[in-house]
C-alpha cells in the first residue's frame, strides 16, 4: 500500500508538546531510570469516594446505557449553574447558558470550527495551552500570538496587536489562572478585555479550568462575574483539576447563549455527548462540600511551599504561584528551556516541561507540576542540587 497522503492541516501542526515529553520519558524508563514526573498536569490524588460511588450506582441504570443528549442532561447543567451561583455569585439559565463538554479541552478544540473561516485570526496567549493554536489551524484560521511577559504580570498587551490583525480577528483566548505561568487576573484586566472585545467585535473564550486550585485563601474570580462578559463571550470549566477527574472527561461551558448554541451545533455533528453515568458523577462532584476541595488545596499548598523553598535555595528564578498546581521556573544561565529540560531528565531523572513548548515567549522557563507526593518533591530538589553544584 502506498504511503497515505497526510492533510496539510496535520503537516502544519507543531508536535503535541506532551507527546514529545512522553517519548523522552519512555526512553529514560527503558534505561531503568527512577523518574520523578513533574511534567504533565495530571493530579496524582484520587477522585473523592462519593463521586466514584455515584458513578457505580448510575452505571447500573439501563437508562444511562443509551445515547445521551447532545447538550448534556438538564440535571447536570442545573448542577453546574447552581455551582456557579454558589461559587461566583453568577446566575445562569441551565437550559441555554450551560453546555456539557467531554472535558473542557474538547470544547476549546471545537469552538474555532463554529466561528473561524479560512484566513480569520484567533488571538492566542504565548506561552499558552497548545490546543488554542491547534484548534485554530484545524478550522483553517491563523493564530496571532500575544506575548505574556513577566514585567507585565503575564497579561497580554492588547495595544500592541497590529490593526491589520484586529481587522481579521474573530476569537480571543484568555486563561486565568494561567497555564503555564500560574499568573492570575482581576477585575481591571477583565474590564479591559470586555472593552477590547466590544471595540473589535471579538468572541472571548476564557479558559477557567484552574479556578479552584488556589493558595493562601485568594480565590480567583470568574470572567462571568463582570458586567458585559456574557455579551461578548463564554467561559470553559472542567471537573478535571478541581475534583481529580482528569480521566473522566467531563466539563462544561457557560455564558453567551448564541455562542454556546453554535458550539453545540458543531458538537452534535462530531460527538454523541458524555456518558450519562459520568454526568451523574459530575452532579455529585459539583454538590460536594467545600471541605473536600479545601483538603485538596491544602495538599497542593504544602507541595508548593516545599518546591518553592527548595528552588529558591538553589538560586533559581521563581515566584510562589497564587493558583494552579504549576511552578514557572527560570532556567539557569547558559541553558535554553529544552536543553535544561533534557538535562534534568537525562542526568537527574526529573521530568519537566520546557516553556518553549507553550510558545516562543516561554523560552527561558520550564514548568513543574505539583502532582507528586511531597517527599518526591524533596527528592527532586536534592537531585537538582547535586546536578547543579
Amino acid at each position: 500500500m502506498p504511503k497515505p497522503k497526510i492533510a496539510d492541516r496535520i503537516k502544519n501542526l507543531p508536535p503535541y508538546l506532551f507527546a514529545t515529553i512522553d517519548q523522552l520519558k519512555q526512553k529514560a524508563l527503558a534505561k531503568g531510570a527512577d523518574l520523578i514526573n513533574l511534567g504533565i498536569g495530571d493530579p496524582d490524588l484520587p477522585t473523592p469516594d462519593a463521586i466514584i460511588r455515584r458513578l457505580q450506582r448510575a452505571a447500573e441504570n439501563p437508562k444511562h446505557h443509551q445515547y445521551p443528549s447532545y447538550e448534556g442532561m438538564l440535571t447536570f447543567r442545573e448542577a453546574a449553574a447552581d455551582w456557579y451561583r454558589r461559587r461566583f455569585g453568577v446566575r445562569l439559565d441551565p437550559k441555554n447558558e450551560v453546555l456539557t463538554l467531554i472535558g473542557s479541552k474538547e470544547g476549546i478544540g471545537h469552538l474555532p470550527l463554529a466561528f473561524i473561516n479560512p484566513d480569520d485570526v484567533a488571538l492566542i496567549p504565548d506561552p499558552g495551552y497548545p490546543v488554542y493554536h491547534a484548534a485554530t489551524l484545524f478550522a483553517g484560521g491563523r493564530s496571532h500570538f500575544m506575548p505574556l511577559k513577566k514585567e507585565n504580570h503575564f497579561l497580554p498587551e492588547f495595544d500592541r496587536i497590529p490593526n491589520a490583525v484586529l481587522k481579521k480577528a474573530r476569537l480571543l483566548f484568555i486563561n486565568y489562572p494561567n497555564n503555564p505561568t500560574s499568573a492570575t487576573a482581576g477585575k481591571e484586566f477583565f474590564k479591559e478585555v470586555i472593552r477590547f472585545a466590544r471595540r473589535h467585535k471579538l468572541i472571548v473564550c476564557h479558559d477557567n479550568a484552574y479556578s479552584e486550585v488556589y493558595f493562601d485563601g485568594e480565590r480567583p474570580m470568574s470572567f462571568m462575574e463582570m458586567d458585559g462578559a456574557r455579551e461578548v463571550g463564554i467561559e470553559f470549566h472542567s471537573l478535571s483539576k478541581t475534583f481529580n477527574m482528569t480521566g473522566w472527561r467531563i466539563g462544561f461551558a457557560v455564558g453567551n447563549a448564541q455562542i454556546l448554541a453554535a458550539l453545540g451545533k458543531v458538537k452534535s455533528n462530531l460527538d454523541s455527548g458524555v456518558f450519562q453515568a459520568v454526568q451523574e458523577a459530575g452532579i455529585e462532584a459539583l454538590n460536594l462540600k467545600d471541605s473536600v476541595t479545601d483538603e485538596i488545596r491544602k495538599v497542593y499548598q504544602e507541595r508548593r511551599d516545599t518546591l518553592i523553598s527548595g528552588l529558591m535555595g538553589l538560586g533559581l528564578s521563581v515566584e510562589p504561584p497564587k493558583a494552579t498546581f504549576y511552578v514557572w521556573v527560570g532556567v539557569p544561565k547558559g541553558y535554553t528551556a529544552m536543553k535544561f529540560t533534557t538535562h534534568l531528565l537525562d542526568r537527574a531523572g526529573i521530568v519537566t516541561t520546557p516553556g518553549s513548548g507553550f510558545g516562543k515567549a516561554g523560552q527561558g522557563y520550564i514548568r513543574m507540576a505539583l502532582t507528586v507526593p511531597n517527599e518526591r518533591l524533596i527528592e527532586a530538589v536534592g537531585r537538582m542540587e547535586r546536578l547543579l553544584s
